[in-house]
């Protein structure tokens, strides 16, 4: 499977860290920076993962920064993208199983490096179970017909 991963200093090292992981179980990953942890904005990562998840060059995306807050929200602003924020691995089930999370964004400064893991192995490896939840998906969809991507 092919994912999209990016970054901000603040998350670089977990970045690292999941690309690895995320090679080692056979995925292609494409990574589209930061490349250090040198300060780097947030959004320019954010964008530039969720642009690849939403032109299907990339079937899910991982993004990492201090909080997963902000790199969450910059991604969300790319149309097609359901990017969740996620602390838990129950978080990151249901993200995927109630709304068909295409992204999902860690906080390198809110979770150990292992929870990340289990995390973003939780996001890739959890269906969406569809049903009452499409309708509701579909109308998150439809919010940002028309808008630039």
């Amino acid at each position: 499977m092919t994912i999209s991963i990016g970054s901000d200093h603040a998350g670089f090292a977990y970045k690292e860290a999941l690309k690895a992981m995320l090679v080692a179980e056979g995925h292609e990953v494409i990574d589209v920076g930061t490349h250090s942890e040198e300060r780097a904005d947030y959004p320019d990562y954010g964008v530039a993962a969720a642009r690849l998840v939403a032109n299907g060059t990339a079937r899910y995306g991982v993004l990492v920064c201090g909080s997963g807050i902000g790199i969450s929200i910059a991604a969300n602003k790319v149309h097609g993208i359901r990017a969740a924020n996620c602390v838990t691995v129950e978080m990151a089930q249901l993200a995927r199983q109630h709304n068909d999370a295409n992204m999902v964004a860690i906080g390198q400064r809110l979770v150990s490096e292992v929870d990340a893991k289990a995390i973003v192995k939780a996001f890739l490896t959890t269906d969406f179970e569809g049903g009452r939840h499409a309708q509701r998906v579909e109308k998150i969809h439809a919010l940002g017909e028309g808008a630039p991507s």
